[in-house]
């Protein structure tokens, strides 16, 4: 395996996507992304803890015991994930109080915990911060493209502002901003995501 930052950099923005490649992280997908400003401090804080719990992982991977890894892990991402929380109530107090069960579930996002086990615990920690940045970066990625559609659709608003459409002819679509409308806008990302780089299939 390469460990070339440009390469595992696109590896987890990309092609290792922890979204529509290893369908991680759902439940935060599906539960902020009818708001772009959810949306964006949610990524905020995947993509610190992400990486910055792949450095320090990796910085004391050799004196840290196998038989109690996963729990040191699981310290060293709770610190970040309090941290983050701080940020995010004292920033934005309202935001806070929607997205702060969320917030508190970074602690067992299966992203996290995959890649502190699979990576930052066997790599250099400079390969593994950028390893935790690209798979942030790709998780934020399809959660900002999906609220950039669900938020508009759904409420006529975009960061809050009210889009002309919806003074003058638009419906919103209260679909969008439900559960079945989350689920929809992932399935169509990964449909369509995957599809791009689907082999194509033999003709004979």
């Amino acid at each position: 395996m390469s460990n070339k930052p440009s390469i595992v950099f696109i590896k987890g923005l990309w092609n290792e996507n922890p979204v529509f490649r290893q369908v991680l992280g759902i439940c935060s997908t599906l539960a902020v992304t009818n708001l772009l400003a959810n949306t964006l401090f949610m990524c905020f804080g995947v993509i610190f803890v992400t990486a910055l719990s792949n450095f320090t992982i990796s910085l004391i991977r050799n004196y840290i015991p196998k038989r109690t890894r996963m729990i040191v892990q699981v310290l060293i991402i709770a610190s970040f994930v309090m941290i983050v929380d701080i940020i995010i109530k004292a920033l934005a107090p309202e935001i806070h109080r929607f997205i702060g069960p969320y917030v508190g579930l970074i602690i067992t996002n299966c992203i996290i915990m995959g890649r502190a086990e699979a990576f930052a615990s066997q790599n250099k920690p400079v390969i593994s911060l950028v390893d935790g940045l690209a798979c942030g970066c790709g998780y934020s990625l399809i959660l900002i493209a999906i609220a950039c559609i669900r938020e508009p659709l759904g409420f006529g608003t975009i960061l809050g502002y009210t889009l002309p459409a919806k003074e003058l002819w638009w419906h919103q679509w209260t679909i969008m901003v439900m559960p079945p409308g989350a689920f929809f806008m992932l399935a169509s990302f990964t449909w369509f995501t995957r599809s791009l780089t689907a082999p194509k299939s033999e003709t004979k």
